[in-house]
């Protein structure tokens, strides 16, 4: 019988290894998914949570399961494309969460699959729009409340900004974007105190993306088949990796991008490539299955 080598089974974050009571942490776009993961990590861990995004439902459903760890937490509808709309939200989070910013988690983001020429300056734009664009805005409006020393920004980046894809030039193009703004505020900022990061999850469990990509189990298996590990990650993964890098134990880290991807950036993103050939004979078995049935 062959089992998993301990090592690479995902670790339990049931008991955070990091303090981080009564920091303050924001997480734009932290209303589901990874992002949502990363914030529940921090509430776990003793934080003082604020989340942003564009939908005041889904803010209003994270504020309450995050304020289920203990401490209430808060929360603002707003479009990060919109710089004014964005300053003001992150102005009311930051007086809430005390008059300041310890943390700061960027990670909106959009996506959607098309061919370069399939895809229009409008839908080029909304996801350069949300993705890059949005990024700066987030900066721009989060530094003045961000602490000086001590003030710590992740942006959540994708595997895009390192390796070519198909159907994603848009995303491709503005991940790459924002990983060079990781660097330069890196540089720009560091003499305020501030660390800055990008955090590059590879392929996750349980996620909307890995939905669109792989929506059944074999095809599951087929993309974890890609990664060196042998598994797919978990949102624990990505949010162990940002708690660590907010921590002092990541005090002199500043200007990185780190995959969190099982080994796949080791290996060029070949393997993820080829896999993507094995993914997609799945796809076609499947698309050929259903036709017969029907």
């Amino acid at each position: 019988m062959t089992t998993t080598p301990a090592s690479t089974t995902p670790a339990s974050t049931t008991a955070p290894p990091f303090d981080f009571t009564d920091r303050r942490v924001l997480v734009v776009g932290g209303t589901s998914g990874i992002n949502l993961g990363i914030a529940e990590a921090f509430a776990a861990a003793g934080a003082r949570l604020a989340v942003i995004s564009r939908s005041p439902a889904k803010v209003t459903a994270a504020v309450e399961r995050l304020s289920a760890h203990g401490r209430a937490a808060t929360g603002a509808a707003a479009d990060v494309r919109d710089a004014e709309a964005i300053a003001r939200a992150i102005d009311n989070c930051a007086a809430a969460l005390g008059e300041g910013i310890d943390v700061l988690v960027s990670g909106a983001a959009g996506n959607f699959p098309a061919p370069l020429l399939g895809m229009s300056s409008r839908g080029f734009g909304a996801v350069v729009g949300i993705d890059l664009i949005g990024s700066f805005n987030v900066l721009g409006a989060a530094h003045p409340h961000l602490a000086k020393p001590g003030g710590v920004v992740l942006h959540i980046s994708a595997p895009q900004a390192l390796h070519a894809m198909v159907l994603q030039g848009h995303v491709c193009a503005a991940k790459a974007g924002v990983d060079m703004l990781t660097r330069v505020a890196a540089l720009e900022w560091g003499c305020d105190g501030i660390r800055v990061n990008s955090v590059v999850p590879g392929p996750i469990a349980e996620t909307e993306g890995m939905a669109r990509l792989a929506p059944t189990p074999e095809m599951e298996r087929a993309v974890a088949a890609t990664v060196p590990l042998g598994r797919l990650g978990t949102k624990a993964d990505v949010a162990d990796l940002c708690l660590f890098l907010a921590s002092p134990w990541a005090s002199f880290v500043t200007g990185a991008v780190i995959p969190v991807d099982g080994g796949i950036a080791a290996g060029g993103g070949g393997a993820l490539a080829s896999g993507m050939g094995q993914l997609r004979a799945v796809q076609k078995a499947a698309a050929v299955a259903d036709a017969a049935a029907g």
